[in-house]
């Protein structure tokens, strides 16, 4: 149980896998108003940026649930390099059906809501580790502007037009789902630029050492296809953020 090794390589550099920046995740947690002692569950947690860096600053306390060993072991480093480790801990798990054991006041899913089948899924998740009253984390994709085609969702990493929302549309969602949105913090252009941009140059560091690897060529191809693809479509038509929600 773990992640495809192209993804790991693509991220090996990174702490933040989504198109979010050190400062706005920061922000995410000023605007929260996290005070000393909040539990928070975070699925699907990738490299442990969120849970280790509020544990250090708001003096939360969380678990982060996510399926891959790489991450799970940079989320340790990471807790025991900003001295949160007994405030913190990490799961190597599925996050689709873990549940905590008692009630937390916060629980996110950022940028995964695969791991639910779709928002609503992932909503339903969360809500079973929420104690009344809490707050729920979404990250998620949106289009910023309708693609006129489906060579542009496909580039945008989509099936169908239908497999995003619009912002309006988005929010219109989560209401329909019975929850107030109380904040919300999202990705810019400089932000997704800082998150693409990394992918290719761990890409290319990676062939550098490995030329004769099996995952070579497809490697090399997302490298020689991924940036044009990134400035013509994803750049101008994706959008990205995180909701807080509360239920109604």
């Amino acid at each position: 149980m773990d992640l495809p090794r192209s993804i790991t390589i693509s991220e090996t550099s990174h702490r933040i896998h989504n198109p979010f920046t050190s400062e706005k995740l920061a922000a995410l947690g000023q605007a929260l108003s996290l005070v000393q002692g909040t539990r928070v569950l975070d699925l699907a947690s990738g490299s442990g940026e969120m849970l280790c860096t509020w544990a250090r600053a708001h003096r939360i306390t969380g678990t982060g649930v996510d399926i891959s060993t790489a991450g799970i072991q940079k989320s340790r480093t990471r807790a025991a390099e900003l001295g949160v480790t007994e405030q913190v801990e990490f799961i190597h798990g599925d996050a689709s059906g873990y549940v905590a054991d008692e009630p937390v006041d916060l629980a996110a899913c950022i940028g995964a809501t695969w791991i639910g089948g779709g928002v609503a899924g992932t909503v339903e998740l969360l809500q079973r580790s929420l104690r009344p009253g809490g707050i729920m984390l979404i990250g998620e994709p949106y289009w910023r502007h309708e693609p006129p085609d489906q060579q542009i969702v496909e580039a945008c990493h989509a099936g169908s037009k239908e497999e995003f929302r619009s912002l309006p549309e988005l929010i219109e969602q989560f209401g329909a789902l019975g929850y107030d949105v109380v904040e919300m913090v999202l990705a810019d252009q400089d932000s997704w630029d800082r998150y693409r941009a990394a992918q290719w140059f761990n890409i290319r560091r990676w062939l550098d050492l490995n030329p004769d690897d099996e995952l070579a060529a497809e490697l090399r191809a997302e490298l020689t296809t991924a940036p044009l693809r990134y400035a013509r479509y994803e750049r101008e038509y994706l959008g990205w953020g995180v909701f807080a929600l509360m239920r109604r």
